[in-house]
């Protein structure tokens, strides 16, 4: 019998990446973050600010010299860095990854984080952002976001 893995376990599992394939279409590459790049760009938004998936993705391409990042990956690994944090806050840890900084490409919050859209709404309004509803979606309303490497 199998044990499921921790979310840490999830995060640390590498799995050969990062990894730059050519595009299909023969005009540029794309990287394949590993899971703890994505996670150590999360670490790096400051209280009071915000990132979205795109800005990620915009980052790990510059990273690594290639024409995008893949969005795919990139946002599961953004998942699982939010599973990973809260399993480390459960456990006693303070200094943990501030997963609710960081929104999906449009400044929305993220019904797939830890608690949902209540938990992320909560926390990014302690640190100041107003959000607002755009139909049935939450969106911070003006982040100040990840300054330039």
């Amino acid at each position: 019998m199998t044990s499921k893995k921790s979310w840490h376990e999830k995060l640390h599992d590498a799995k050969g990446l990062p990894k730059v394939v050519r595009l299909p279409d023969g005009k540029g590459t794309m990287v394949v973050p590993a899971p703890v790049e994505v996670d150590a760009l999360m670490r790096r938004v400051r209280k009071g600010r915000a990132t979205t998936i795109a800005e990620l993705r915009d980052r790990l391409a510059r990273r690594h010299g290639t024409t995008i990042a893949c969005p795919l990956t990139t946002g599961i690994f953004a998942w699982i860095a939010a599973h990973a944090a809260e399993e480390a806050r459960e456990a006693g840890i303070k200094a943990v990854t501030p997963w609710w900084r960081t929104l999906k490409t449009g400044r929305f919050l993220n019904e797939k984080y830890p608690g949902g859209l209540k938990r992320q709404k909560k926390l990014l309004e302690a640190e100041g952002h107003r959000i607002e509803r755009r139909g049935t979606r939450m969106v911070v309303a003006a982040a100040k976001t990840l300054q330039r490497d």
